[in-house]
């Protein structure tokens, strides 16, 4: 059984057998306050922790008893950041919740699919047919008109650019080609697979959009509304190619996204809440 474990360095650096008087103020302690480390638990003696070498800067098992507990988050995330059901709030890390539709303006990443999903759905291609599943596929003919937005989940990765633009399917072959003219709804997706908080989780920007003869801007409340047909869709059975789905939601009221307009695209205010679905195969 392999365990993770996380000493806070102030109460390490009081246990290490000759560890340097001034190793608490050592860059390595100093750009990161808690340790992780990747142990083989079997037959550890829990008086054998860890020690400093003075010569290397390195910890090892040889010392007497010290304080360490088991976490459940991924080891590049700190102790005591909270993994919420699979995904990594991006603004711990310098990133934000609203995408970015032009330098300053944002529209909402208001559906989050959990990486508690079916691992085939966390893929590029999972995701794609997944989408197809609730009703959802590729632009018309593959073809992309206008700017592609950016996010940034605070993964490392700084902005990029969306990975996949989804347009409502209203029949097959040139459904969404009939989205395009007629309006509907549509979802941007990014996934959070930084270095710095890499859950493998989907973040989507959902809305619903009036038809070419208005540029495709977002209807009224159309932040909200798209994301609820969203979550309605997917928190029923659906099926694509042989594959069946169905998605359990969870709702994030009021704490990722600040409820109102400010900030946002098209000055469309939108309700704060954010569903965080985990999609499971059936």
């Amino acid at each position: 059984m392999r365990l993770s474990f996380a000493i806070s360095a102030i109460a390490l650096i009081t246990r290490i057998r000759g560890a340097p008087s001034n190793a608490g103020r050592s860059g390595l302690l100093e750009d990161r306050a808690v340790y992780e480390f990747e142990l083989d638990y079997d037959g550890l003696d829990a008086q054998e922790a860890f020690s400093w070498s003075e010569h290397t800067g390195e910890l090892s098992t040889q010392i007497t008893q010290t304080s360490f507990k088991v976490l459940e988050t991924d080891p590049s995330v700190e102790a005591g950041e909270k993994r919420s059901v699979g995904w990594y709030d991006p603004r711990l890390r310098g990133g934000r919740m609203l995408d970015y539709a032009t330098p300053r303006l944002g529209e909402p990443l208001n559906v989050i699919i959990s990486a508690h999903s079916d691992p085939y759905v966390l893929t590029d291609s999972g995701l794609h047919m997944y989408a197809k599943s609730i009703d959802f596929s590729e632009e018309c003919l593959g073809l992309h008109l206008g700017n592609l937005q950016q996010a940034d989940l605070g993964d490392g990765n700084g902005k990029t650019d969306e990975l996949f633009l989804a347009r409502q399917y209203y029949f097959p072959v040139w459904g969404t080609c009939w989205e395009s003219v007629a309006g509907g709804n549509h979802f941007r997706a990014w996934k959070q697979n930084g270095t710095l908080a890499n859950s493998g989780a989907w973040f989507l920007a959902v809305s619903k959009e009036e038809n070419s003869g208005k540029q495709h801007k977002i209807v009224e409340d159309g932040y909200n509304v798209g994301r609820d047909l969203l979550v309605d869709r997917a928190s029923r059975v659906s099926h694509h190619n042989g594959m069946w789905w169905k998605a359990v939601v969870e709702w994030n009221e009021d704490d990722l996204l600040k409820p109102g307009a400010e900030g946002i695209n098209h000055n469309i205010a939108q309700d704060g809440r954010v569903a965080i679905l985990t999609v499971q195969r059936i």
